[in-house]
């Protein structure tokens, strides 16, 4: 942080609060008499990724390797595998198996130069068995001097390695450390406390941690952490959280460790960061985990396979760790079950708790699908087909309306606008009251099923010529009440807040592709700020006062453009990965938002994307003269 006497014959300009100021700005605020820096936002998040085509726990992996190139390898399926896949960073490819089929080994090395080092063969025996990739094959190679399995092992290529603690039947947990040369293994000083269930193992052969594990092949779990020097083990910060069958990244200065299991045996989706003196928890991984694979760095780490404690429950999930998240990164998802668009102005639940409501194929759909922040699954349909209509509420509490169903008709050029409501209890569908006027292409505001606004959208039977609305109105549990109008009548836009305190954002008018917005203080409508970029098909998530709107069409293409509402003000942030319109989302927050479905402007898409970050963050400058 900036001093005083760092500033001393610096310009700063003079600014009244903070309107205007932009990411890497230091200015002097009037209204606060104080020094101030605009800074970009930093966190981390875990992202879903494509599984392994063989699911596995107990699996080994090059635990050098990075979050666009590893390996892994063995486990158990059931039976015992020497299957081995090799990640691009976008996909696993399956290549030639281990000559040993076998889990609980460790690994080492890169994607191009790794060893797969002891564990349990097909026969449930401890085996000392190693074996080394060279980037196409796998070849028998020196074996260690102590069979064992659930070891814990660390090396840079398939010539520099270190083997440590572990397991064989009928023994306590091995503190047995081996060094392995490229063509021999020596037997070095023992960890101070010996420990098996694949404690993690983060670092180089000259330079390693191990973290966590167990002592008696029973329920206890370690917190110890010990760190390797190339000729002894000493013992170090201990973990915040005990636990066995955990992987890890990075170096043993800067390393990560996830999942495994706590005392009784429950998996986890814990992650923790060692900074060479302590650790520190960040966030969780999206699923519970044990018994996977780690590589990579502190900062971009890959998790792969494992059990996620349920019954057959092995998994070929895989996650990507993003440890320096800018503000406004979006980050890949589970696609939804059912590709689709027509989903813009349906705002249901939270990042990790949403629902995707009908839509358009071709033709419309009833599909409904929840999300728990790692995967979409299919429930109960609503009663009539259609999309392109509103949403509010939770996933235990929804209320979903108007929308476009039927066929064309003289009176309905296109499709029927429906004013039919639908009730969600947590389990089913219930039709109640109709809205007053059947509309599509509109959007909701609204925390529940029984308190939401229903604003504007399109109705050409009834508002000829172009049946463009500005009608709002407001559900009080049973029956729709016509409220106060927008200032224009418009349709595709969407909406953020409250039945009492809203924004409705964007759309199209008549004429134009607008980024108007105005806001609800229960009574009437305000027209504020505009975005930057006009658009329509866009979805929101946040309230009236912090809200991040994205995607849509611009009237001549498709955008992946994302901006932020600060209650003032709209900025650009980062762009969606998947440029689409007609998009799903959840109500959410202005730092956790959710995309999903939608139109690319060639095909309909069923990618979903996280949103990450809480805006820009100001810091006051430090005037001390020390």
């Amino acid at each position: 942080m900036a001093k005083y006497k760092d500033l001393v014959g610096t310009a700063v300009r003079d600014i009244a609060g903070e309107d205007g100021v932009v990411t890497g700005q230091l200015w002097y605020d009037t209204n606060a008499n104080e020094y101030k820096y605009r800074q970009q936002f930093a966190g981390d998040a875990w992202s879903t990724q494509p599984a392994l085509n063989t699911a596995r726990n107990n699996v080994s992996g090059a635990t050098a390797g990075t979050t666009s190139a590893t390996l892994a390898f063995g486990g158990f399926v059931p039976p015992h595998t020497g299957a081995t896949e090799s990640w691009n960073g976008s996909g696993w490819t399956e290549v030639n198996d281990l000559n040993t089929a076998r889990n609980n080994a460790a690994g080492a090395g890169t994607s191009t130069s790794a060893l797969c080092i002891a564990g349990y063969d097909a026969t449930n025996a401890a085996v000392s068995i190693v074996e080394s990739w060279n980037g196409s094959s796998w070849t028998e190679t020196g074996d260690v001097n102590t069979a064992r399995s659930g070891i814990g092992g660390t090396g840079a290529t398939n010539d520099a390695a270190l083997a440590f603690g572990g397991e064989s039947p009928g023994t306590a947990a091995h503190a047995d450390t081996e060094s392995w040369n490229g063509s021999s293994w020596t037997e070095v000083n023992n960890l101070n406390t010996g420990r098996d269930a694949i404690s993690a193992g983060i670092g180089t052969y000259t330079a390693a941690l191990a973290a966590g594990g167990n002592v008696d092949s029973g329920p206890s779990t370690l917190a110890n952490t010990e760190t390797w020097d190339g000729t002894n083990w000493t013992e170090v910060g201990d973990m915040t959280t005990a636990r066995k069958t955990l992987a890890g990244s990075g170096t043993n200065t800067d390393g990560l460790v996830f999942g495994g299991r706590t005392a009784p045996g429950a998996v986890q989706a814990l992650t923790e960061a060692w900074n060479g003196t302590s650790w520190a928890e960040k966030t969780d991984m999206n699923k519970v985990q044990s018994l996977q694979a780690g590589s990579g760095t502190r900062t971009a780490a890959l998790s792969f396979g494992g059990y996620d404690g349920t019954s057959p429950g092995n998994t070929g999930d895989t996650e990507e760790f993003n440890g320096n998240v800018a503000v406004g990164a979006w980050l890949t998802g589970a696609n939804l079950n059912t590709t689709r668009r027509g989903l813009n102005a349906q705002n249901v639940g939270t990042q990790t708790a949403a629902m995707a409501i009908g839509g358009f194929q071709p033709p419309r759909i009833t599909n409904t699908e929840l999300y728990n922040g790692t995967s979409w699954s299919e429930v109960n349909d609503i009663n009539r087909a259609r999309f392109n209509g509103g949403g509010v509420g939770v996933q235990t509490s929804a209320l979903y309306f108007g929308g476009s169903s039927g066929f064309p008709s003289p009176e309905n050029p296109g499709f029927t606008r429906e004013a039919k409501n639908e009730l969600w209890n947590g389990y089913t569908w219930t039709e109640v009251g109709d809205m007053n006027v059947g509309r599509s292409d509109t959007c909701g505001a609204g925390a529940n099923n029984t308190a939401a606004l229903c604003v504007a959208g399109k109705n050409p039977a009834s508002n000829p010529p172009g049946g463009l609305l500005a009608i709002v109105e407001s559900w009080n549990g049973s029956s729709w009440t016509e409220v106060g109008d927008l200032n224009d009548n418009k349709e595709s836009l969407s909406c953020v807040g409250t039945q009492t305190a809203a924004l409705a954002i964007g759309g199209n008018t008549a004429t134009d592709y607008v980024g108007q917005t105005e806001s609800w203080n229960g009574s009437s409508w305000t027209e504020l700020n505009d975005m930057n970029t006009g658009r329509s098909g866009a979805n929101a998530s946040g309230d009236s006062t912090s809200a991040l709107n994205f995607g849509g069409y611009t009237g001549t293409a498709y955008t992946g453009s994302s901006e932020l509402w600060n209650g003032t003000n709209w900025s650009n942030v980062s762009d969606l990965n998947t440029v689409r319109g007609q998009l799903g989302g959840a109500q959410g927050s202005s730092t956790a938002g959710l995309a999903f479905g939608g139109y690319t402007g060639t095909a309909n898409t069923n990618a979903t994307e996280e949103w990450y970050g809480n805006g820009l963050v100001t810091t006051t400058v430090t005037t001390t003269s020390d």
